[in-house]
């Protein structure tokens, strides 16, 4: 098995310079925390900036030698690509318009190029440092494009990607100049994993509606690849932080860490009274304005609170030279000032406010202390603090208030769950968890507790990269049927030996390419000398069988020397013959079906309906592909007493619904032919859609059935696309 290599914008390490001497210090936050327990235990390689920026050929070197015993290997950024890639592109753009702060956006042309040049040199990286067989697993925003970039140079690799933050809806990530560009990065990977399911959700619709791709659950189908959608929620090494709250409470302040000892004065003051503690970067999604306005609202709603209760705010600076942040600190210290200045004594203070980062011990001793964990981000990935301080929780007590806006929310039911955005909402849920009897407080963090021991970090790790695998062996199955040279040359002999040959052709996906109006897929002049030379082959019929009408069909080859089956063998035109209808019965039955299809194209607006002698069509290639996908569910339901009254049958293909007479499809019409071609010793049979299987099931089982696309079929062998099928029918010509 190959290795794995992780690529993300920074490494779990960082490389700083002191006293002209390269040291390794940690790096900070969720991804770098969450993911180096699993790095270490694993086969793999971790790609990414190291912190520092020099363009000396030996300080680089010297970095290079300092992070092979943590198994990272650097990507060296210029001070102007960090700007413009980091705090550009990735933070001023992304950032803000992921997390819904649109007024924050900044689309800038420069910052978009310097993304896509960092994103080829992790890709050059990854390639330079992979061999086959080798899995790479993408992380987080910064590096949206990267998955397609391996995918066009090496399309062995197995990439799978996770988005750390939000997906925005659709109509939020539309505002994006560069939409297009990034959901085709992001296609590039074989599994893209989610948070939660409304970020996979949001996902899809805007696959769906940029790139109009099918999706069958969550699996997207983009040229001719599968792409998978999962969800999986973040966890953290839950031991660890188990283990270090444990080790914390079995020591008395005093004797902990000599550090911040202002921290400890303060916990030490504060025994005698309930602890609220809020921790998060100071940025504009974390809603900490919103919160001290709930918590200064608390104190007047219930003064009996007052010198009861206090508030220990640790933000910790993040982009301190971009204005937001400057204005959001001045903002919270404008805040705290107020509202200490208003209830504090010279006994007690309201708020403890910290503006720094705090080690790891100290960190635990926080969790351990706090009886109140409250957590209101305006929008949040995950929120990885809530699952630390239920980690730490060893006596099950503490009660966490979690905005409803955190990804984590999602699994932590038990949790106080709050609008962040109602303040006073969040005002009761203080006063709830102050008074939430202890017994209550033990039975939601058991519960949420034995969850996230459960799903820890390394169970999300190798969650995810099990079902790459899956993927893998998807994908592995596509290949063995793919019609490969080798394949290829195989059945081409195999057609060359046989005495009479038949030939059945879809048309509409397979030798066409898809039209948003139906009536533009004219044959043009390539394809029509293509058939020419088919049908002229010695002992060759060539059979076009499809669902267009008659009309369209004998309009396009009337003339022609092919025969052919129109909607779906409701019609039958042998060469030197005019067209015969199947028996198809009354038809009395189209005037209910037309009113109900009516009532879909006056509501869903860029659908038509299309009349056939024997049926009728209703098309959604030009609705809203969301909208399409919903009616169409819908219009099933509302016919299904009417097909069984009729006795007919529902035929559903790309973005069109067909109800026809039961009997009437594609295989029963090839067998009908072929009971008039009895000499036939090679039958071969292509096409694209659902329609399709009947006439792969109906066919000899020696027949030779190639299915166009990737989606689940009987078919002996898959073909890419349209030209593809051109380009194998030009070697039986030749």
């Amino acid at each position: 098995m190959g290795r794995l290599i992780i690529a993300s914008n920074r490494l779990p390490v960082n490389i700083i310079e002191n006293d002209n001497s390269l040291e390794i210090v940690p790096s900070a936050g969720g991804l770098a925390t969450g993911l180096k327990s699993y790095h270490k235990q694993n086969n793999s390689v971790w790609i990414g900036w190291p912190g520092i920026i020099t363009d000396s050929t030996k300080k680089q070197k010297e970095v290079i030698k300092k992070l092979e015993p943590e198994f990272c290997s650097p990507i060296f950024l210029s001070e102007e690509l960090v700007s413009n890639y980091y705090d550009g592109f990735s933070n001023a753009t992304l950032w803000p318009l992921f997390h819904y702060f649109t007024q924050f956006t900044v689309f800038d042309e420069k910052y978009w190029d310097a993304y896509t040049e960092v994103n080829q040199l992790f890709a050059e990286a990854i390639i330079q440092e992979s061999r086959k067989g080798d899995t790479v697993w993408i992380q987080d925003y910064q590096l949206l494009l990267v998955p397609q970039m391996l995918k066009e140079k090496r399309p062995d690799l197995h990439v799978g990607f996770f988005l750390h933050i939000p997906f925005p809806s659709y109509e939020v990530f539309r505002i994006l100049p560069w939409r297009d560009e990034i959901i085709s990065g992001l296609l590039g990977a074989d599994l893209i994993g989610f948070h939660t399911y409304d970020y996979a959700r949001h996902f899809i619709s805007s696959v769906r509606r940029l790139k109009g791709c099918e999706v069958e659950f969550n699996k997207i189908t983009h040229e001719n690849r599968r792409v998978f959608v999962d969800v999986f929620p973040m966890g953290i090494d839950f031991q660890v932080f188990h283990d270090k709250a444990y080790e914390t409470q079995t020591k008395p302040i005093q004797e902990r860490s000599k550090e911040h000892r202002d921290l400890d004065k303060y916990l030490l003051e504060t025994s005698d009274r309930k602890l609220m503690l809020s921790i998060d970067r100071l940025d504009y999604t974390k809603g900490i304005p919103n919160r001290l306005k709930a918590f200064k609202a608390f104190l007047e709603r219930y003064p009996q609170y007052l010198e009861k209760v206090s508030l220990i705010l640790l933000t910790v600076p993040s982009r301190t030279d971009v204005e937001e942040y400057q204005n959001l600190r001045k903002e919270v210290e404008v805040l705290v000032g107020s509202i200490n200045g208003q209830y504090g004594t010279m006994q007690w203070s309201p708020i403890i406010f910290f503006y720094r980062s705090v080690p790891f011990d100290h960190l635990i001793e926080l969790y351990t202390s706090s009886d109140v964990a409250l957590l209101t981000p305006l929008r949040d990935g995950m929120n990885l603090v809530a699952k630390e301080y239920l980690a730490t929780q060893i006596n099950h007590k503490g009660v966490l208030i979690l905005s409803e806006m955190a990804g984590a929310s999602k699994e932590l039911g038990e949790a106080i769950s709050v609008n962040p955005n109602n303040i006073n909402d969040m005002v009761e849920a203080i006063y709830k968890a102050l008074t939430t009897p202890e017994k209550e407080q033990k039975e939601a963090n058991i519960s949420m507790r034995n969850r996230l021991k459960r799903y820890d970090i390394f169970a999300w790790a190798n969650d995810f990269m099990k079902t790459l695998d899956k993927t893998r062996e998807r994908l592995s199955e596509y290949q063995i049927k793919k019609l490969s040279p080798t394949v290829s040359q195989n059945l081409l002999t195999r057609i060359n030996k046989a005495k009479q040959r038949v030939i059945f052709l879809d048309y509409d996906g397979t030798l066409q390419r898809f039209y948003e109006d139906p009536l533009e897929a004219k044959p043009d002049k390539p394809l029509y000398a293509l058939l020419d030379k088919l049908e002229a082959l010695p002992q060759t019929e060539i059979v076009l069988i499809s669902g267009r009408s008659k009309e369209t069909f004998n309009e396009w080859f009337g003339s022609k020397k092919y025969h052919l089956i129109a909607e779906h063998g409701a019609w039958v035109k042998q060469v030197n013959t005019e067209w015969i209808p199947k028996n198809v019965g009354n038809l009395e039955w189209k005037e209910s079906i037309r009113h109900v299809l009516e009532s879909y194209v006056d509501r869903t607006p860029g659908s038509l309906i299309e009349e056939k002698e024997f049926s009728l069509v209703w098309h959604y290639r030009k609705a809203d592909i969301e909208l399409g996908v919903l009616r169409a569910l819908e219009l099933k339901e509302d016919i299904s007493s009417l097909i069984v009254n009729h006795n007919l049958e529902i035929l559903e293909g790309s973005k069109v619904i067909e109800i026809k007479t039961i009997g009437i499809n594609k295989g029963a019409a090839a067998l009908e032919f072929l009971s008039q071609h009895e000499e036939v010793d090679c039958i071969m049979a292509i096409g694209d859609d659902w329609t399709d299987e009947f006439l792969f099931k109906k066919l000899p089982q020696e027949a030779i059935t190639i299915k166009v696309g990737t989606n689940n079929t009987i078919a002996r062998y898959y073909i890419d696309t349209y030209k593809d099928v051109r380009n194998f029918l030009q070697t039986i010509t030749q």
